[in-house]
């Protein structure tokens, strides 16, 4: 959510910033934003007004003769009739304005590259070579069969499409992953916690999940919740209405849940394998510090470092993208995305995706805190990162240190997470 004052005192520069990320003035008009607030404010005065004259009317009905009574009263029904209406429009003039400011994106850093889509993103980095080997190699699911490491089909009568069961040596990578990364979140200072999949829906319109993606989300009706498709989610509302002390910051969080998505707009895409599932592990990287631009675009950058010494780590080839104003989503400022080969299909897959929110989501949960300079109170600013995502990593994983008698490779600063293992599979020596 933007400020409206910035909004008014910046009708083009919010213009450019929509049209940017590929905004048209029939989807958001800010001309007619800033003429809906005017209205607005002057029904609230109004309002106000009549309410106040309506109460003196009736407190002077006491002290008024029998002659003058009936007059003060018609005269306070009337004003109640007019207070009545006027209260009614303001509702609905209110409720058209914060329909627009729910849906207001927040606008693009003057560093992100200008395009309408993905074909916009800019590969900034490349660190190592896409994996060569001297034999045929195997995809994902085919050394998942050969190694006894899944239940793709069964798991699919079970519980249906983009679904998985591994099972054996895979299913303890997938946690070992976890806790290589929630360990080195801990060395850099995160507070590692779990948080629940569950959730009200104010949090999802706090981080900006609605109401832009709301075919994403699962919903349960009967009890009136949700299931978070990040621990970005609850992190970010947990702090939500409190004003910190600027003294409290930065907080860092490393959240591991189970996370669920529908993947409604993916039909037809990746619909094999580990890639792209409907439940899956993730543990997040999570930031609130101050609002100082350049104090956000250090952790960015911080944030951007963890996730290639993961990457690093795990001895997987990737590139980092800057991502295009019309590929990012609505509530980011600035975005990185991280991209791991993937031998089987020959090209670079999205494993984390690294955002600068700026104080967009703390305006929506009104998270704040009190400068130490000024003690004014702020907005914070908040930023979040994969830390790791499972079992999508596991694909690229496996295909890239995959041996040719169907082995897999662990990485030495993953074997002490796999009991020294150095390698895995049914002709692991």
């Amino acid at each position: 959510m933007l400020d409206i004052k910035f909004i008014i005192d910046n009708p083009e520069l919010v213009k450019e910033g929509l049209a940017k990320k590929g905004y048209t003035p029939e989807q958001i008009d800010i001309d007619a934003l800033i003429a809906l607030h005017k209205d607005v404010n002057k029904l609230k005065t109004s309002t106000q007004a009549l309410a106040e004259e309506k109460n003196r009317l009736s407190n002077s009905i006491k002290s008024a003769s029998a002659d003058e009574r009936p007059a003060i009263i018609a005269k306070s029904r009337e004003i109640g009739e007019e207070l009545k209406k006027e209260q009614e429009q303001l509702t609905e003039e209110q409720q058209k304005y914060d329909s627009i400011m729910w849906r207001m994106p927040n606008l693009p850093s003057p560093e992100s590259p200008v395009a309408p889509d993905e074909s916009g993103n800019v590969v900034i980095k490349k660190v190592g070579e896409p994996t060569k080997f001297d034999f045929t190699p195997k995809d994902h699911v085919e050394l998942m069969e050969l190694n006894d490491w899944s239940e793709m089909e069964r798991i699919t009568k079970v519980s249906g499409a983009r679904t998985y069961a591994i099972k054996n040596e895979l299913s303890r990578l997938e946690l070992a992953m976890h806790m290589l990364v929630l360990d080195k979140l801990a060395a850099h200072g995160f507070t590692t916690i779990t948080v629940p999949s569950l959730s009200k829906q104010k949090p999802l319109y706090g981080m900006g999940y609605l109401p832009f993606s709301q075919d994403e989300v699962y919903y349960m009706p009967a009890d009136d919740l949700y299931l978070s498709g990040t621990a970005e989610l609850v992190l970010n509302s947990l702090r939500a209405d409190e004003i910190l002390s600027e003294n409290d910051l930065p907080v860092l969080y490393a959240g591991f849940s189970p996370c669920f998505r529908r993947e409604a707009g993916a039909a037809g895409k990746d619909t094999r394998g580990l890639v792209r599932v409907h439940q899956f592990l993730k543990t997040e990287q999570f930031v609130i510090c101050k609002n100082d631009i350049a104090e956000s675009e250090k952790w960015h950058k911080t944030l951007l470092a963890i996730s290639e010494e993961v990457l690093q780590d795990l001895e997987l080839p990737y590139q980092v993208l800057e991502i295009c104003t019309g590929d990012m989503g609505a509530p980011k400022y600035r975005q990185y995305d991280l991209e791991a080969w993937t031998p089987s299909q020959n090209c670079y897959r999205e494993t984390h995706s690294c955002s600068n929110i700026t104080e967009w989501q703390a305006r929506r949960t009104n998270l704040r805190y009190r400068d130490n300079k000024d003690g004014k109170v702020k907005f914070a600013h908040t930023l979040n990162n994969t830390g790791i995502a499972t079992p999508r990593i596991l694909a690229p994983f496996i295909e890239n240190h995959q041996q040719a008698d169907f082995t897999v490779r662990i990485p030495e600063k993953l074997q002490p997470y796999m009991n020294g293992k150095k390698f895995i599979g049914k002709n692991a020596r």
